[in-house]
């Protein structure tokens, strides 16, 4: 059995996943409500394996390891901590308080081609752009999910979620609007 492959992005609508230093969006872009909330801790609530790059895995184990009270997280901030978690790095030595990561060197493809094969549960990947477009490249993302906020951020955007990626043919499996302005659109990607 082969383990599905969930690449989860967030993205303004201009494509941008984060915005620069200084800019005063604030997380989600100012636009978070319940409804995405609830929604984003039921996508988590189910066993999956978490797959990273170095920079991301960073970035969020500074946030939810910080050593400042966990209930002030999100809840599908704290499942997603609880959750295994695969790092592919070749200069990370640390997991950073991780409680459950394995950091791995190595060529991603070929790690991710063995935990496809290997995993008895989904594997899901948030944001790490350089190696998801590689992953997509490869043929090895089965689902990229994106979560698109009602902002365009032309002046403050910084990573485009598809600067690196290749061209790909999508077919839209799935679709919501949440909270009344976010939209989340779940694509089956095919190299074209």
């Amino acid at each position: 059995m082969t383990a599905i492959y969930t690449w989860d992005v967030f993205s303004t609508l201009d494509g941008y996943g984060s915005f620069a230093e200084g800019g005063d969006w604030g997380g989600y872009w100012g636009k978070e409500g319940p409804e995405l909330l609830e929604h984003r801790a039921s996508l988590f609530a189910g066993e999956q394996r978490m797959v990273f790059g170095a920079t991301t895995f960073r970035e969020n184990a500074e946030i939810m390891v910080s050593g400042d009270d966990p209930h002030t997280l999100h809840e599908w901030n704290v499942r997603t901590m609880r959750m295994p978690a695969t790092v592919i790095s070749s200069t990370l030595r640390d997991t950073l308080g991780w409680p459950d990561a394995t950091i791995v060197s190595g060529d991603a493809v070929d790690i991710v081609t063995r935990l496809k094969r290997e995993s008895d549960v989904p594997l899901r990947s948030q944001a790490s752009l350089s190696l998801n477009w590689a992953l997509m490249a490869a043929g090895l993302v089965d689902r990229f999910q994106v979560t698109i906020f009602p902002v365009i951020s032309g002046r403050t955007g910084t990573s485009p979620i598809l600067g690196g990626a290749g061209d790909f043919d999508l077919e839209l499996l799935e679709s919501r609007t949440l909270d009344g302005h976010i939209q989340e659109l779940v694509y089956r990607p095919v190299p074209h």
